[in-house]
């Protein structure tokens, strides 16, 4: 009901939209099939700008089955000008201009996740929520687009969106003329070991130190710690069904290096032996917290769970140094919260293929990584069997590991690259 009252919005918004001068581009599409589309504001330097929603079947192969309206954002800077793909997943809300297409001075269609956001079926069938589908939207919509730009194309993602503009490319390497993933974890196994081997050697041995004592600690001191943090978590209007909020605890605990190195922190704000019992808490909450665990954060990326535990392999925890001080998680804990009611079993066929294909034929990529970050533990390794270009950026993590943050030499090469496959002239 709710997914037809907002189609009804949208069809509302295009009507009395169509009372009005009608440009170029709005007639454009118009034409396009499975295509509603509203007019939004559109972003400095372009033309014009649009929320659509893009009639998508939930199996590419069986379209009888049902269908979903997918979220998109396009920006329009000229017919002409090249076009990036964003491949972001996750819930995109708004419209938002990635550097590399302000870069390259081109179009933007910003494309929301299937099963994420705005972007869902009215009943879940998690059968449907595969990277073999995911694709074939982007490239429904990369084909129903060329119909309007005829420049060069680029995808472009971050994180889980560089992992999806990877897939994308192993499916419809015809797609796009260049690719372009940021920071993109490429796991082979349900908990990749790499992760662990990454985390055992980065930093100093006083840092490990450190890392490894504020663990301890918080774990000794949870009776002083939890009921603060249980205020806490009432104040930011946290709820704790899917685990308990001691689970959500313990969970942090293990995280928190991962996300210490993820988010490049700084070894000498780890709180000293010293440091009270409000100054663990305020670091703990700045650095890794209980939000990640809560049952909104939990059911927000409860797709993205999905595929990591059925397609695309992911991380957990080592417990053998803290396991006197576990109390309510279960003996192998896992970084994937399963939705509730999903059946999944882990098969890495796929990511071992696509590891395989990426190493002999995955050419014209760009693939930008943070040395710090722990994410670049199971990022796609060099290969000098294709002529795609890799920067690690040095000191950099996952959230500044950005052309924006390239010295002088990288960004020189990268614009080189571009200008290169893509045949245009790259100007700042």
């Amino acid at each position: 009901m709710k997914q037809n009252l907002l189609l009804y919005l949208f069809l509302l918004l295009v009507s009395v939209g169509s009372l009005r001068a009608q440009s170029a581009l709005d007639y454009r599409l118009f034409e396009l099939p499975d295509v509603i589309f509203k007019p939004i504001e559109q972003p400095e330097g372009f033309e014009a700008a649009y929320e659509l929603r893009v009639k998508q079947p939930l199996d590419h192969q069986h379209p009888e089955k049902g269908h979903f309206y997918q979220r998109v954002f396009l920006s329009h800077a000229g017919y002409d000008q090249p076009t990036v793909i964003v491949t972001e997943g996750y819930d995109r809300s708004n419209n938002r201009i990635y550097e590399l297409t302000n870069l390259l001075h081109a179009n933007q269609v910003l494309v929301e996740h299937r099963f994420f956001g705005e972007s869902k079926p009215e009943n879940y069938d998690w059968q449907y929520l595969t990277l073999e589908q995911a694709t074939a939207d982007l490239h429904k919509i990369n084909q129903l687009f060329h119909n309007l730009y005829n420049g060069p194309w680029v995808s472009t993602g971050i994180s889980k969106g560089g992992q999806t503009s990877i897939f994308y490319r192993y499916f419809y390497p015809d797609d796009v003329a260049v690719s372009v993933p940021y920071v993109a974890p490429l796991n082979l196994e349900f908990a990749d070991p790499r992760i662990y081997d990454f985390l055992a050697k980065a930093g100093s041995k006083e840092c490990q130190e450190a890392i490894y004592n504020f663990q301890i600690r918080m774990l000794k001191e949870r009776d002083q710690i939890l009921p603060r943090l249980e205020w806490y978590a009432k104040g930011q209007g946290m709820t704790f069904t899917y685990m308990s909020l001691e689970a959500a605890f313990e969970y942090a605990i293990l995280e928190y290096p991962f996300s210490f190195w993820q988010s490049g922190q700084n070894c000498q704000e780890v709180p000293s032996k010293n440091a009270d019992i409000d100054a663990l808490i305020e670091y703990f909450n700045r650095v890794v917290g209980l939000s990640l665990y809560s049952d909104a954060q939990v059911e927000s990326y409860g797709p993205h769970y999905y595929q990591a535990a059925s397609q695309m392999g992911y991380y957990g925890f080592e417990t053998k140094r803290f396991k006197k001080l576990l109390k309510a998680l279960p003996e192998h804990p896992h970084a994937a919260f399963i939705p509730k009611g999903a059946k999944v079993k882990f098969d890495n066929t796929l990511v071992k293929k696509v590891s395989e294909w990426l190493a002999q034929k995955g050419n014209n990529i760009i693939y930008i990584y943070g040395a710090v970050d722990t994410w670049t533990a199971t990022g796609v390794p060099p290969s000098d069997a294709t002529n795609s270009v890799w920067f690690n950026m040095e000191g950099k993590s996952h959230s500044t590991a950005r052309i924006r943050n390239m010295n002088a030499v990288e960004k020189e090469k990268l614009e080189m690259t571009l200008e290169k496959w893509l045949g245009i002239e790259v100007e700042e």
